[in-house]
């Protein structure tokens, strides 16, 4: 037998560079998915204004909570009265700045005396607890009826359509003065200002689901026709599977995103309110009433007036800006 063209040679032994990289290969951590919720968290971390924005919304939840533990720090009460440190002839407070002091840092109210601190804190319990529920009633009906209107489509479609189309030309403000206006002084265990709270959360979730809805009847008609969808309809899946498990969890991202866009819309609205004397009324504090009230002394205490609408303006800016901050973080075409 002849012998082999080529002999086997041994292999070569890895140089130490070679050793070095498959060492800390081996070492090193392996590469691990990210979720969608922690892809859009980073994205957030980096968007500075919309951190700092959650932060003051986050400081403000805190403040309109524990408002009777704070007044109760600071030794103020939104009730009190301080007549003493009004001046008698011009019911304006003593002092300058709107009577601001050590014991009353934001001043007094002119007339009565009530610390002005104190009923910014409870006037945030108002402004957030009527934001934050009527824009819960606009996304739980706006979503549900958004989606059944997407996915079924036909005739139960255009009806939802229509009924949303009239509801977006109709005259929110209006309806509700007029309504707050003839309601009665106590319903369903609720009495004066409990009843006009009500009122307000109903009527402006009511006329805001619209809003919601065409958001979601929109991506419903473009997430009904995906592959996952339609294998899952393929497979036997019934059509409240496709709708609790397939539709819903992909429309979770614009829902929070509309959801804080309407949050400060609302609490505007309360405030208008407020301020036409159709919200709530005193003794309870709000800043639209607040404002309202100071219309009379803006050239005399302009303190009076310029507090209130601060807190609105940095409460309705923050929302904004979080808004603003997540919705860049959960839109995978985004450019952040």
């Amino acid at each position: 037998m002849t012998a082999p063209l080529h002999e086997p040679t041994a292999e070569a032994a890895p140089s130490a560079a070679e050793e070095a990289v498959l060492a800390g290969s081996a070492e090193g951590k392996a590469v691990q998915g990210r979720s969608l919720g922690r892809i859009a968290w980073e994205r957030l971390k980096r968007d500075k204004l919309a951190l700092t924005g959650g932060v003051i919304v986050l400081a403000l939840i805190a403040i309109a909570l524990l408002a009777p533990v704070i007044t109760n720090l600071v030794g103020e009460d939104p009730e009190a009265y301080h007549e003493d440190l009004i001046d008698p002839l011009f019911s304006t407070p003593k002092g300058s700045w709107g009577g601001i002091s050590a014991d009353h840092p934001f001043g007094v109210e002119p007339v009565n005396g009530r610390d002005v601190f104190a009923r910014i804190v409870y006037g945030a319990r108002i402004s957030l607890l009527v934001g934050f529920l009527s824009a819960l009633v606009a996304v739980v009906l706006g979503t549900v009826l958004g989606v059944l209107a997407g996915y079924f489509g036909g005739w139960l479609d255009a009806v939802i359509s229509r009924v949303m189309d009239g509801l977006l030309a109709f005259p929110q403000l209006l309806f509700i003065i007029a309504l707050v206006s003839v309601m009665p002084n106590q319903m369903l265990g609720l009495t004066g200002t409990g009843v006009r709270i009500f009122v307000m959360i109903l009527v402006i979730g009511f006329f805001g689901w619209p809003y919601v809805g065409r958001v979601v009847r929109g991506q419903t008609l473009s997430l009904r026709e995906r592959e996952y969808v339609e294998a899952a309809r393929s497979l036997g899946a019934g059509r409240l599977y496709i709708l609790f498990k397939e539709l819903l969890p992909n429309l979770v991202a614009p829902i929070i995103v509309y959801t804080t866009m309407m949050i400060p819309t609302n609490i505007l609205t309360e405030a208008a309110l407020s301020f036409l004397g159709v919200g709530v009324k005193p003794p309870t504090a709000s800043w639209g009433q607040m404002l309202a009230s100071a219309i009379d002394y803006y050239d005399s205490d302009p303190m009076y007036m310029v507090i209130p609408g601060v807190a609105i303006f940095i409460t309705v800016l923050a929302f904004n800006l979080f808004g603003d901050g997540v919705r860049d973080a959960l839109d995978p075409k985004g450019s952040r």
